[in-house]
This record gives structure tokens, sequence and C-alpha cells, in this order.
């Protein structure tokens, strides 16, 4: 097995965007730490990428919605003096429903995964990249964080904090050798929408989903080349620069618009 000096920390690495960033990383001869709740898939996963590709690949299943599981994970790969050069903040989840029947654990859940643990691992693995004077993060937001979502309110939210997060962060860093780069796909061909249940709904239906692995990489070279933004595919670009000249209250009633089911 050939050795790489660089290692890619990514979770929710075991499918979709992440699984597709994970090869990204394998073919340019990064090592792996892969973390997820799905202790056999992401095993398989690891052992795939390390017979293809000769990289060392460490699956650690883990829930990252448990508040301790950040610091456990950090923990844990510093007493194996494994060093994370890169640090890909991509699990996330949603949930679809009015906020007010939805039940409070989901609503928290989301808040927990997709600010909380991406915050606090930001955080915990910002530390030492800083002392080397090198390191790339790489957060995973979403073109939702652009505008509210009605029937999706939270996690519209949620991924609005990341954006605003990372490029604060990317200000705060300049200079200082470690780069954040955060990733708004569109909609995306991935298991996201099973989960969430807006598979049936007009954005997904009639927006023509993406396919993961081109998300992945143009987040992948949006990272490498140091860029702030990554806006996935021109017609979720110009989406996104749409949003920030039209009213407020004409953009919320066309996503709720969009979230609504297809006929």
């Amino acid at each position: 097995m050939t050795a790489s000096t660089k290692t890619a920390l990514i979770t929710g690495g075991s499918d979709g965007i992440g699984y597709e960033l994970a090869k990204l990383f394998a073919k340019d001869h990064h090592n792996l730490v892969l973390v997820a709740r799905s202790t056999d898939k992401l095993a398989q996963v690891a052992d795939e990428l390390q017979r293809q590709f000769g990289i060392s690949a460490k699956a650690v299943p883990l829930d990252l919605t448990a508040g301790l599981a950040p610091q456990f994970l950090f923990d844990q790969l510093q007493r194996e003096s494994v060093a994370v050069d890169i640090l890909v903040n991509n699990a996330g989840y949603g949930v679809f429903g009015e906020f007010a029947k939805i039940p409070v654990e989901q609503g928290l859940g989301q808040i927990q995964l997709n600010v909380a643990a991406l915050t606090h691992l930001t955080k915990l693995f910002l530390g030492p990249m800083l002392e080397r004077q090198s390191g790339k993060i790489l957060n995973v937001a979403s073109t939702a964080g652009f505008q509210p979502g009605p029937l999706m309110a939270v996690y519209y939210a949620t991924k609005a904090y990341v954006i605003s997060f990372s490029e604060a962060l990317a200000n705060e860093l300049k200079d200082s050798g470690v780069t954040v780069t955060c990733l708004c796909p569109g909609v995306t061909d991935t298991g996201f929408q099973g989960r969430a249940g807006t598979e049936k709904t007009i954005l997904f239906k009639k927006g023509r989903p993406m396919d993961a692995a081109t998300v992945a990489r143009d987040g992948y070279r949006g990272l490498m080349a140091g860029k702030t933004l990554v806006i996935s595919g021109f017609r979720n670009w110009l989406l996104a620069e749409s949003l920030r000249v039209s009213p407020r209250k004409l953009v919320t009633a066309v996503s709720r618009k969009l979230l609504n089911r297809a006929e």
C-alpha cells in the first residue's frame, strides 16, 4: 500500500456527494478517514477505495448528531497520530414538512448535524492546521441556503448558516495557509431526497437534478483552487445570483411553491 503524506477526513463519506469526493481524493493519492453512521456500508467503501487506489482508508462509524461525537472523533485520531490535512464537512440531512408538525427531535437533529457538528469539527481540526500553517476545509452547504424554505424551514436555515460561517471564516484565515471553501449544490440525485421525503416535490420532479459525481468534481476543483464559494452548475449559479436582487416575499413564495407536491 502506497501511503500519502496528506489525509482527508470526510463526514457522510459512505454515499452521495461524500462518496464521490472520497473517490476524487483517493484518486489523487490522499489517505482517507471516512465517517458515517452506516457501519457495514462505510467499511465496504473504505475497503473498495483502498483496493482500487492503493491508499489508506480508515472507516469510523459514528453518529455525529450526538453532541460529544466530534470531540470523540478528534481525540481518537489524535491518539492514533492521524493528522488531518483536509476536513470535509459533508454530513447533513433535511426533513420535509411544516415546522409545527415535525417532531422536535427531527428539527433539533438537523441543527445538531448540519450546524453544531460542522462548527465543532471545524474548531477542533482548525487548530492543528493553523499550527502547521497548512490545511483546507470544505463545508458542503446548498443553494437552499440563499433563500427561506417553507416546508423545510430548519434545513434551509442551517444551510444559510453554513454559507455565512464559511465565508466569514475564509476571510479570517486569509494568509494563514488554511483555506475554507463552501460548496453549494442545487438539487442533486442522492439518497437525500429519500430521507428528507422530497422525492415527489416539484423541486425534485421538475428540477433536473445534477449527478453527485459532477457536483463533487466541482467542489473538489474549487477546494484545490482555494475558492471561497462554489455553486455547482450554471443554472444554480444563475438562480443564486437572481435571489440576491429579488424581493424576499417573492423568493419565499416561489420557494414554497417548488416544495409543493408535483401532480
